[in-house]
């Protein structure tokens, strides 16, 4: 089974339409070699494109059927979100030295934290130039991936193809993928003993931002209690966590449960400390002056915004820094690295 889910965690896909923003040399016209004929790169068969939701349907296996959607794009390299029935994955991909590389690929990844500048140098070569039959190379498991066709006719749900195809051959499985002109991989074959999977175009959508269901944690210090409502946010390609929850925690839950940080308040940094396991939170040094408040109320404050990146990181403490130093005012002051424990005791869902 883990052999399985391996195979299907890697990229089967690639953003594929005509989606607004940067394309990255989709419409950059091919080579004419001197005989006239033309050369195409990899980046006219996997095009990196935004706000793109490609749904697959898949047969053979639970991880075959998947929806991907573009995190962030920043100039070669690509990260995708891949979301099947067993798992949600993120996968960062790069064009370099006429190679498409997968640099890594992370299961159980349900935030949003940028990883695209990680380097990987035992990253793995998904297909390479010349975009001919017969290139091949090795991979670092000791498989063998060559290009087997360059026109064949490959049958989707979304159409009727004339695919580059690429084959990899192992001592235990074989596979093919096809990959179409200005689309990108259209359709994935996995063969192994008594198995066949297959993953194939089905649906494209332009213009859709991934969307999230993220718990909110409100404080109503007057009638001491904590509240908590679901909302659903929305990142377009390239928006991060900082921009969005920012205009959030800025948002009263009712007339009486104000907001978590003032107007003029701004987030330097929010992540995951994958380290420590503990969510991390930096916050402009006006955040106590706006508050003006006693330390119970204070202290509520910080307990919600700690339950609120503790649920949505799915860990169980948080770390609350202003201006990269240790949180301090008046009423309270933390150690370095001193965490607030994510309590969801007594917290009851907020309704009108």
């Amino acid at each position: 089974m883990k052999r399985i889910l391996s195979i299907f965690l890697i990229p089967t896909l690639l953003l594929v339409g005509c989606g607004k923003g940067k394309n990255n040399g989709d419409n950059k016209k091919p080579e004419t070699s001197d005989k006239g004929t033309i050369t195409y790169t990899i980046k006219d068969y996997y095009p990196f494109k935004e706000n793109i939701k490609i749904k697959y349907k898949g047969t053979g296996n639970e991880f075959a059927e998947k929806t991907v959607f573009t995190d962030y794009i920043r100039g070669n390299k690509v990260q995708l979100r891949v979301v099947n029935p067993g798992t949600t994955s993120v996968q960062v991909m790069e064009i370099k030295d006429g190679e498409l590389r997968l640099i890594t690929s992370k299961g159980e990844y349900y935030h949003r934290d940028s990883i695209i500048d990680i380097e990987n140098k035992d990253y793995e070569v998904l297909l390479k130039e010349p975009l001919i039959k017969g290139t091949t190379w090795s991979l670092p498991n000791g498989s063998k991936r060559f290009i087997s066709d360059t026109e064949k006719e490959v049958e989707t749900p979304a159409g009727k193809f004339k695919a580059l195809e690429v084959t990899t051959e192992n001592a235990d499985y074989t596979s093919h993928d096809y990959y179409v002109l200005n689309k990108g991989l259209v359709k994935s074959i996995y063969k192994a003993k008594d198995m066949e999977v297959i993953t194939t175009l089905e649906s494209i959508e332009e213009n859709v931002p991934v969307t999230q269901t993220v718990k909110f944690y409100y404080s109503d210090y007057a009638e001491d209690k904590i509240y908590f409502t679901n909302k659903t946010l929305e990142f377009n390609t390239n928006e991060d966590v900082k921009s969005v929850f920012e205009k959030e925690l800025k948002k009263n839950l009712d007339t009486n449960i104000s907001k978590l940080i003032g107007d003029e308040v701004s987030i330097n940094k929010i992540y995951l400390d994958s380290n420590t396991n503990t969510a991390r939170i930096d916050l402009s040094s006006n955040f106590v002056k706006e508050i003006n408040a006693g330390a119970g109320y204070e202290m509520a404050l910080l307990k919600c915004i700690s339950n609120t990146l503790g649920n949505y990181y799915n860990v169980d403490k948080a770390i609350i820094t202003l201006d990269g130093k240790p949180y301090s005012s008046g009423h309270i002051s933390m150690k370095e690295n001193e965490p607030i424990k994510v309590d969801y005791e007594n917290v009851k869902e907020y309704k009108k």
